[in-house]
């Protein structure tokens, strides 16, 4: 649990260093699938502070993966909208009021009761069919961005934002299906799910940063990355919770992902 919240706190100031980069960037296409945003961005500074942020939460995330319940790590990654948040409010001068502490307090609750009832990680392999489901969630979050380029500026970044989620979400569930970096692995769709899924979560978050609300976009990333692989953790997985307390689990998981929603509701520069 330890890494994954150090995995959300690498994320979230992530997403701010990327906004400020992405926003000081040439505007692209206009597509939700920009490479050539993604190009001009990552020549400055800052996007290369995220990148290498993320770099490290993509590694602490691995490990928490391997040891504790898909939902338990989603939800611990749901907090990243809080550091987003406090970050912002030095960085791109957002204020937040009490109503936003107050978020980030029910965020840390949730994450609380989720440590306290969480069992062990699943022993379940999953099946092919799965592995070549995520890889076709991946190609569609593709499919998905390039569409949601032409929507107006405020959904545009909230519908980047969850299928850039979506995209990360294909990422942590298909790292509990690759067993090892072995030549054997070419052969399983599950290691081309995650590469895709993370190629296109990283072209759609940039996009979606670029325009339009940083805690929007955020928000939309939690939702995909939280309540997709944590039904797939426990439906096709075998994740558990401690015995007699899985109402606990569900409640954390329910109070953190609110709490996060809530801060993409407030957190909002004000005019």
């Amino acid at each position: 649990m330890l890494c994954a919240l150090g995995a959300a706190v690498c994320f979230g100031t992530a997403s701010v260093l990327q906004a400020v980069a992405a926003r000081a960037a040439e505007p692209g296409t206009g597509s939700g699938v920009d490479t050539a945003l993604f190009l001009r961005a990552v020549r400055q500074w800052r996007y290369l502070a995220g990148l290498g942020l993320d770099a490290v939460g993509f590694v602490l995330q691995i490990v928490a993966l391997r040891h504790i319940p898909i939902y338990a790590v989603g939800a611990a990654l749901a907090s990243s909208l809080a550091v987003t948040a406090v970050v912002s409010a030095r960085l791109l001068r957002v204020r937040l009021s009490g109503l936003e502490w107050g978020a980030v307090g029910v965020v840390c609750a949730g994450l609380l009761m989720l440590g306290l009832a969480s069992g062990e990680e699943g022993s379940e392999t999953g099946s092919f069919a799965l592995k070549l489901g995520l890889l076709g969630v991946a190609g569609l979050v593709l499919l998905v961005g390039a569409a949601a380029g032409r929507l107006p500026d405020g959904s545009r970044a909230l519908v980047l934002g969850l299928a850039a989620g979506t995209g990360f979400g294909v990422v942590e569930v298909s790292v509990r299906l690759v067993d090892s970096l072995s030549w054997q692995e070419l052969r399983n769709p599950a290691l081309y799910a995650l590469l895709l899924g993370g190629a296109a979560g990283f072209l759609l978050l940039t996009s979606a940063l670029q325009r339009g609300s940083v805690t929007a976009a955020t928000a939309g990333l939690v939702l995909g990355e939280t309540i997709g692989p944590a039904v797939v953790g426990v439906a096709w997985l075998g994740d558990t919770t401690r015995e007699g307390y899985t109402w606990l689990a569900v409640l954390g998981f329910a109070v953190a992902v609110a709490g996060a929603l809530a801060l993409s509701r407030f957190g909002e520069p004000k005019a």
